[in-house]
């Protein structure tokens, strides 16, 4: 009886948090009260004074998993919030992205921006430090473009979550998880992964591309908000070639110092990111303080955001329901990398989180499909790319705070083409990589 509660309490729980995300209720509400229904359909005791010894109850739970993200994440979203602002206040974007403009055209933009967060996130920067770094430069195109601006999260995701994230070679941690358990390496069944990333990058790109011309036929364009940053076509912008450099210093210390320090390279990164704006721009500052708070702020916000996330996930995974849903996605019978994808794919849907959901169904699936005699690189690479597809629900904490407090847009606007190339396209990769490993 109280599993059967339990899963209507899972199950209820992640579809409120779906729908108060994207009729816009602050997710700092909307994650506690729906892991609030989690915990009481699940019978979880609401505070530790009213649980068992060795119970899980309701507020420990949540507050674990809350104060765990920040604890882990905090100076790295400061520095990654502080540096996409002063490259903004200086110029340095508005400076990249006319280069970008007098070389491409503006036809190109799209792709610019989808290119480099590729680069980034391949090299090793972190996601959610490519979004922050990366949407000044974003903001500008799409203005100089007239494009409609609630496609930038979804060019944003499109360049980060999918074809460079789960990809062989990607320093990722969703491409290193795997490692642990398979005994496999970061290029594990590399010919495979080259053609599931050609194919996703380049269908992904095309169905961009049309979805933002067939809402620019219908009459969409670029729209002037309060708070944006004011482009002054008169004003002496930054060489590009120095404004490019504290990017290519992000990536270059991030991808040197990535296998020595693992996630504290991206501090030091950001660190000489930061650092080298500043040197080389110091007199085109229009308001350099003013940067540095607007980025602390911002990036409080966007990391309370998913910690909020977090935390509910953590209270679903201390739910008896959790448990039978992990057992029953780690016994599907057929086919062992149908039944890896699927078992990666709805344990990251219900966490709202990739690594979260190799995390839990790896420790189980791998010793018995290695037993089976399972190709392991074949598992790896299966089991990374499934990960990046229903990761991507409107819960995911990379999703919300790339759309609100990066991009302050609203779900109902920019999820629908984010959702298209982040959870569809990744799913035709993953049958299309099972597929080609069959094969």
């Amino acid at each position: 009886m109280i599993e059967t509660l339990s899963m209507i309490g899972l199950i209820g729980g992640l579809s409120l948090l779906i729908f108060l995300t994207i009729r816009g209720m602050n997710v700092m509400i909307a994650g506690p009260l729906s892991a609030l229904f989690v915990a009481l359909m699940s019978d979880l005791a609401l505070f530790p004074q009213l649980a068992e010894p060795g119970q899980a109850d309701y507020v420990v739970s949540y507050m674990e998993g809350f104060s765990g993200f920040i604890f882990s994440w905090f100076p790295i979203f400061i520095l990654g919030a502080i540096f996409g602002k002063v490259m903004e206040d200086c110029g340095a974007a508005d400076s990249i992205s006319h280069w970008i403009v007098g070389k491409l055209g503006l036809k190109h933009a799209v792709l610019a921006i989808v290119a480099a967060c590729a680069v980034m996130t391949y090299g090793g920067v972190s996601l959610f430090v490519v979004a922050f770094s990366v949407y000044p430069m974003a903001l500008s195109l799409f203005k100089q473009a007239n494009l409609p601006r609630r496609f930038i999260p979804a060019a944003l995701a499109f360049g980060s979550v999918t074809f460079t994230m789960t990809s062989a070679g990607s320093p990722e941690i969703q491409n290193v998880i795997p490692i642990k358990f398979l005994g496999t390496t970061l290029y594990s069944g590399w010919q495979v992964s080259i053609v599931v990333a050609v194919f996703m990058a380049s269908f992904g790109f095309w169905w961009l591309r049309r979805m933002i011309a067939k809402a620019v036929a219908n009459g969409e364009c670029y729209d002037d908000r309060a708070g944006d940053p004011v482009i002054e076509h008169n004003r002496n912008l930054p060489n590009p070639f120095l404004s490019m450099l504290p990017l290519v210093l992000v990536l270059g210390v991030s991808f040197a110092f990535h296998d020595s320090l693992k996630q504290s390279a991206l501090l030091i990164a950001l660190t000489c990111g930061v650092i080298s704006t500043i040197l080389l721009n110091w007199k085109a500052f229009k308001n350099l303080e003013g940067a540095l708070s607007a980025g602390t702020a911002g990036a409080l916000i966007a990391i309370g955001n998913t910690a909020a996330v977090v935390g509910f996930g953590t209270v679903a995974k201390a739910s008896p329901a959790f448990a039978v849903v992990v057992d029953a996605m780690t016994s599907l019978p057929g086919h062992e990398l149908i039944g890896a994808a699927v078992a990666v794919s709805v344990i990251a849907g219900l966490t709202g989180s990739a690594s979260g959901g190799q995390s839990i169904a790896l420790p189980v699936l791998a010793p018995h499909y290695l037993e089976l005699g399972v190709d392991p690189d074949a598992l790896h690479r299966v089991v990374a790319i499934s990960s990046g597809a229903l990761d991507s629900l409107p819960h995911n904490g990379y999703v919300v705070t790339t759309i609100r407090a990066i991009c302050g847009e609203k779900h109902k606007d920019a999820y629908g083409p984010l959702a298209v190339l982040t959870v569809i396209v990744p799913v035709l990769g993953v049958i299309m990589a099972i597929g080609l490993f069959m094969i």
